[in-house]
């Protein structure tokens, strides 16, 4: 088998597999090259030729050659022998160049090579045209442009400087064999006759014969296609397959409406052989200041009973999607996203918008999505940001999720120093709305028994003992305003001391909703708040280096001493965006390490710990930190309980923390690791501990995620979570590539989700096969998810287009 950079040179390997699939690939009636999913495999980077700068239309011919001749008689001037001509940006190199001037007409023959002014370049054995290129033939050429397309043909002839006619034309993406040119390439048209329009910038080929390696696998009578130059054509695009246990089989065909230069459209129906037409349309405009898009479906269900017991159960099925963003200047923009569906499993049932790619579900389970309407500004020290936000659950919970009225941030940071620092202020409001409660059981008797559903038939069961309450019922609205002073010295010895103040505020006001069971969690009615959290406090650093030849270490003792009152309603008022807590070594220094601002941090506070970084000279470095945090008085905020435990299982509820540390090793460009750990203070017992590694090289890359985490029952987390996350993909050959990612359960001993898959792939055609396993919830959350199996067929020709077939079970393609 010989092969070249990025292709075999023979048609053994793929031609009995092209055979079996070409099906998918002989729809050529394409408008352009058709987005593919994001596992699906891509082209390597052809052997493109810049496009030249243009021309300086003078007039002047220059001519070099040989021996030239002038006949007077006639105005004619022949160049003989290595002959190169350079007019208007075309330069023509030839054994012999003739130059009618009476006709105009330029004659060259014998080892032609002709280069216009788009930097393609033309090979004959003779050459006929008009002095401006409009109108001629050519005899026996071959054709290579920029992009690296080609094209050949034993005879080519141009009319009204825009229509070129190829007898027995030859069309391909693919660069010939290094080894052999003469071999056929990977793939190409023929056609007994090709049109090139160049106005319509459109090929058209009659009677049409696909070849691989040369072997003729699928015959078409006629076909059209834009020419490689166009990236926007009016067109039918290349269709896609679906099979589905709900649906059926599905075939789509996509139809591509180059409206105007700044808008277009897509119409991809969709017949499936079970539910009828499913009608897809999407609206794309790029206006001056930005652009917006508007997708819709629709179906009208043949079998409504395939979704029985389940929202999908109905006749008439749909929704709309819409995002835009656009810029008022060059500092603030705004934009939406919206989504609006007959029922909250439609697109997971027709495998629509996020989940048309089986592999980010592999990566990402999606549980909402999100409708808002933001705006932004973005200044040299300074941020804003406000957004309204509607969640639409994909879970059947649509009451429990939270509609945000506005959430609104901005935070500044002066040029000018205050009594010598930096002084910054940020500001945060959110109101936000809930029709009910939204409980999570902590129990195994509580989530067994159901005892913190809303159906469950004893409300009274719902206490702080067996659920959380991650969400209040009501309404609720928190501003809150901050300030912040900070100042570094640096004394003669290198010891740093940054001493900083900081003032926060919050005002909050909520009404909460008397349903049953809220009432053991916080008072129902008004309630109104004002919280005030003065902060002192000093950091100290002292760096220590070494400079060796191999490199340069720095040692660095880092503490902090944190002066506060008391946390006031401490566990008392709701909390919708702190819920998040993870103490390890990245929030160790933090003066808040809550993650959001409806708790925050209070009582005296010490962190300490040590930083070592070693630089190599060569390249890489070692990072590595070790740490605890100390309560030194008052009240400590992670030990008292809100409604979603937050902080109560940390590491941080004892006045003594657990150990935090960190490492992370990138020697080079090509391996990087890093890890996490919580130690717990008094067993010395692993708490929470995180690894990830990558590695990449020409020929292969790999990724790994490791997670261990203790029972965190106050949480939820009865059993110790242990888990591994590998992705990979691997060089074969040249333009073999395996990929592979599987996410294995170490707790309960098996590989829970995977994904596999195969390719083909070169500088114009792509063969892959994908295999993925994803989750996807049919009732709600409280419902473990279905595991569901797709299959993906991938095949595409470079300029031509991609398909993509796919197939699945469980509920998914």
């Amino acid at each position: 088998m010989t092969m070249r950079g990025d292709r075999f040179c023979t048609s053994g390997a793929l031609a009995p597999v092209l055979a079996t699939v070409l099906g998918f690939a002989t729809a050529f009636g394409v408008a352009t090259t058709t987005p593919v999913a994001a596992q699906s495999f891509t082209y390597n980077r052809p052997a493109t030729r810049p496009k030249p700068p243009p021309a300086a239309q003078t007039g002047q011919m220059l001519v070099q050659a040989t021996e030239v001749n002038y006949d007077y008689n006639n105005s004619r001037v022949a160049a003989v022998g290595s002959v190169q001509m350079y007019y208007n940006g075309t330069s023509v190199e030839a054994d012999k160049v003739i130059y009618d001037q009476k006709t105009k007409r330029l004659h060259a023959e014998g080892n032609v090579r002709m280069t216009d002014a788009d930097g393609k370049i033309t090979y004959a054995n003779l050459l006929d045209l008009s002095d401006d290129y409009r109108d001629g033939f050519v005899d026996s050429l071959r054709v290579d442009t920029a992009d690296a397309t080609r094209m050949a043909a034993t005879r080519a002839e141009r009319t009204a400087g825009n229509y070129t006619v190829f007898q027995n034309g030859v069309y391909t993406a693919c660069a010939a064999c290094k080894e052999d040119p003469k071999k056929p390439p990977l793939w190409q048209v023929k056609g007994a006759r090709v049109i090139h329009d160049q106005t319509e910038k459109m090929m058209y080929f009659e009677d049409a014969r696909i070849e691989f390696f040369g072997v003729p696998l699928a015959y078409i009578p006629y076909f059209s296609t834009p020419d490689p130059t166009v990236k926007r054509k009016t067109g039918f695009l290349m269709p896609g397959f679906t099979q589905n246990t709900n649906t059926g089989f599905g075939v789509e065909t996509p139809f591509y409406w180059a409206i105007a230069p700044d808008y277009d459209a897509t119409i991809s129906p969709r017949y499936t052989s079970k539910q009828g037409l499913l009608m897809q349309g999407e609206f794309r405009q790029r206006l001056m200041d930005g652009a917006y898009q508007i997708r819709a479906y629709g179906i009208n269900q043949q079998d409504r009973s395939a979704f029985a017991n389940t929202v999908g159960d109905k006749d008439w099925r749909g929704g709309v999607e819409s995002k835009g963003q656009f810029a008022l200047n060059d500092k603030w923009v705004w934009g939406w996203d919206a989504v609006a569906l007959s029922d909250y499993n439609f697109l997971q049932d027709y495998r629509l918008s996020m989940y048309k790619d089986p592999y980010a579900s592999f990566l990402n389970l999606q549980t909402e999505a999100v409708s808002q309407l933001y705006l932004t500004g973005v200044g040299k020290r300074s941020f804003f940001d406000a957004r309204t936000i509607y969640y639409l659950s994909f879970s059947g919970n649509q009451s429990q999720v939270p509609v945000i009225h506005p959430v609104i941030d901005y935070n500044n940071v002066l040029n000018q120093n205050i009594l010598g620092g930096e002084f910054s202020y940020k500001f945060n409001m959110t109101s936000l709305s809930r029709d009910q409660a939204s409980f999570t059981p902590i129990t195994s008797l509580a989530n067994t028994n159901g005892l913190c559903n809303l159906t469950s038939a004893d409300p009274l069961a719902r206490t702080p003992t067996n659920c959380l309450m991650n969400g209040i019922p009501g309404t609720y609205t928190r501003v809150t305003g901050e300030a912040q002073w900070r100042r570094s010295y640096t004394d003669s010895f290198g010891q740093i001391f940054t001493p900083f103040a900081i003032l926060r505020v919050d005002a909050i006001d909520a009404s909460i909703s008397n349903q049953p069971g809220v009432s053991n969690f916080l008072p129902t009615g008004d309630t109104t708040a004002l919280r005030v959290m003065p902060t002192v406090g000093l950091e100290y650093r002292y760096p220590f280096i070494n400079v060796q030849p191999w490199g340069t270490t720095t040692l660095e003792p880092i503490a902090q001493v944190i002066i506060r009152p008391n946390e006031t309603y401490a566990g008392k008022l709701p909390n919708e965006d702190a819920q998040s807590m993870s103490f390890d070594a990245s929030n160790l220094f933090s003066v808040n390490k809550f993650s959001g601002y409806d708790r925050v941090e209070g009582g005296g506070r010490a962190n300490v710990g040590v930083q070592a970084t070693t630089q190599f000279d060569r390249g890489g470095s070692v990072k590595v930190l070790f740490g605890q945090s100390y309560q030194l008085f008052g009240l400590n905020s992670f030990a008292v309980a809100d409604t979603t435990n937050t902080g109560v299982d940390s590491g941080l509820a004892t006045s003594r923390s657990d150990y935090v540390a960190s490492l992370a090793y990138s020697p080079n460009r090509t391996y990087t690791v890093s890890t996490r750990a919580r130690i717990d203070e008094a067993t010395g017992n692993v708490s929470r501990f995180e690894a990830e590694g990558r590695a990449s090289f020409d020929r292969w890359s790999v990724s790994l995620m490791y997670g261990n985490y203790a029972p965190q029952a106050e949480l939820g987390y009865l059993t110790r979570r242990e888990g591994l996350l590998g992705t990979g993909s691997i060089k074969l050959a040249s333009n073999w590539v395996v990929t592979g990612g599987a996410r294995w359960d170490l707790e309960a001993n098996k590989i829970n989700q995977y994904t596999v898959g195969a390719g083909y792939v070169d500088d114009c055609f792509v063969l892959g096969v994908n295999y993925v396993t994803s989750y996807n919830y049919v009732t709600n959350l409280s419902t473990p998810p279905v595991l569901s199996h797709s299959f993906m067929f991938q095949i595409g020709l470079r300029t031509i287009g991609n398909t993509t077939s796919a197939s699945g079970t469980g509920g998914t393609y």
